[in-house]
C-alpha cells in the first residue's frame, strides 16, 4: 500500500469528553504524519476546541443526523472533493459510513461494530462495550492501525499535555480572575464542575459541599464553582450549601475556548465524568473525578489523559450498587485529594 499520506480525516462527532479524549490518537497521527494534512469532522458543540488542537490543520462540521438529506449529500461531496487518502472513524454510525463511502475515500477505517462496519474497507475489532481499556487508547489503537497499513513507524506514544496555552497568558488571566472574584492570587485555585451534561451519574450538590467544606491543603485554598451557560442554578445551590467558606462561581458563558482557558488556570478540578473534566485532562491539570461503575461508564473506560499522578477517580464500593453515587466516602475521598494533589510537592 502507497505510504504516502497527504490528507487524512478523523470523525469523532459525538460528546464533548468523546471529542477530548480522541486527542492522544490525534497526537500520535501528528507526530508519525508531520507534512500529512489532518481534518476532523465534529459536530458544532465540540468545533471551538477542535481548532484548539495543535494536531488538527481543519475543523469540519457534521449537520448531525436530523439534517434533510441533502445536506447529507453536500456534506459527502464536499468530502470527495477534499481528496483524502484515508479516513478513521473513531465513533462509527451508519449514517457517517455511508457518507464516507458516497465521498468515495479509498481507505476506510472503523471499529468493527454494527451495520455500519459494511461501508469501511478495514474494520479493527474492539469490543469497547467490555471497556477493557480508556477510550483514548481504543482511539489510539485506530490510529495505529492506519499507520500500520501505510507501514509507517509511530514511534513512542506523544505524552501530556495535548493541549496548551502560553504560560504568560494564563499568569495574566488567572491574576485577572483572581482581582475580579476577590480571591487571593497566592493560594491554590479549586475548580468542582457540579455539572454534567447528562453523561453519567454524578455526586449530589450535598456531598459536593461535603466535599469542599472538607478539603485541606498546605499552602490554603479557594473553592470555585464552574458552570455552564444552562447549569447556573445548581452552581448557586451549591455555592449556598457550602456555607461559611464562601466559594465564587465562574459562569462559563463565552464559549469553550474560554472555559478551557479557565480551566488551564485550575490547580486542581474535580467533577463527575463530563466534558470539562476531559478538557482539564487534555491540559494536564490536577483532576479527581467521581465515576459510578457501571460497566460501561467505569473510571477505566472513561480515565481522563493527564499523567497518572494528576490524577484521582472514585466509585461506589463493590458492596453498593453500581450506580449509587451516595454510597461513595467523601471524608475519605477528600482525605486522599487533600493528601495527594493540594499539598506541598504536590506533581
Amino acid at each position: 500500500m502507497c505510504t504516502d499520506l497527504k490528507k487524512i480525516l478523523v470523525i469523532r462527532n459525538d460528546k464533548l469528553g468523546d471529542f477530548m479524549l480522541s486527542w492522544p490518537a490525534l497526537a500520535l497521527l501528528r507526530q508519525a504524519l508531520p507534512h500529512c494534512e489532518i481534518h476532523v469532522l465534529v459536530n458544532s458543540y465540540t468545533a471551538d476546541m477542535a481548532r484548539l488542537c495543535p494536531s488538527i490543520n481543519q475543523t469540519i462540521i457534521d449537520p448531525g443526523p436530523q439534517a434533510p438529506w441533502l445536506t447529507q449529500w453536500a456534506l459527502a461531496r464536499s468530502l470527495r472533493d477534499e481528496g483524502y487518502d484515508a479516513a478513521v472513524t473513531l465513533f462509527s454510525t451508519t449514517r457517517i459510513g455511508a457518507i464516507l463511502a458516497l465521498a468515495g475515500i479509498p481507505y476506510r477505517l472503523a471499529p468493527a461494530t454494527k451495520i455500519a462496519q459494511i461501508f469501511y474497507h478495514v474494520r479493527l475489532t474492539q469490543r469497547r462495550s467490555r471497556s477493557e481499556k480508556p477510550e483514548f487508547a481504543y482511539n489510539q489503537d485506530l490510529a495505529l492501525r492506519l499507520l500500520g497499513d501505510f507501514g509507517i513507524t509511530s514511534g513512542s506514544p506523544p505524552t501530556p499535555p495535548y493541549l496548551r496555552f502560553a504560560e504568560e497568558e494564563l499568569t495574566q488571566l488567572r491574576n485577572d480572575f483572581c482581582l475580579k472574584h476577590r480571591l487571593d492570587s497566592d493560594k491554590l485555585l479549586v475548580f468542582i464542575h457540579p455539572g454534567s451534561g447528562g453523561s453519567a451519574n454524578n455526586l449530589s450538590l450535598e456531598q459536593y459541599a461535603q466535599l469542599a467544606q472538607t478539603l485541606h491543603s498546605s499552602q490554603g485554598h479557594q473553592i470555585i464553582i464552574s458552570t455552564g451557560p444552562s447549569e447556573l442554578a445548581p452552581a448557586q445551590q451549591l455555592a449556598a450549601k457550602i456555607g461559611d467558606m464562601a466559594a465564587s462561581i465562574y459562569h462559563s458563558t463565552a464559549g469553550l475556548e474560554q472555559f478551557a482557558r479557565h480551566i488551564a488556570i485550575a490547580d486542581l478540578f474535580i467533577s463527575g465524568s463530563t466534558g470539562p473534566l476531559h478538557i482539564a485532562g487534555a491540559l494536564d491539570r490536577p483532576t479527581a473525578a467521581f465515576y459510578p461503575r457501571r460497566r460501561s461508564a467505569t473510571a477505566l473506560r472513561w480515565q481522563t489523559t493527564n499523567r497518572e499522578s494528576r490524577r484521582l477517580t472514585f466509585s461506589p464500593p463493590e458492596s453498593a450498587a453500581k450506580e449509587d453515587m451516595s454510597s461513595i466516602d467523601i471524608k475519605a475521598a477528600a482525605h486522599e485529594i487533600s493528601n495527594k494533589l493540594l499539598s506541598v510537592g504536590q506533581p
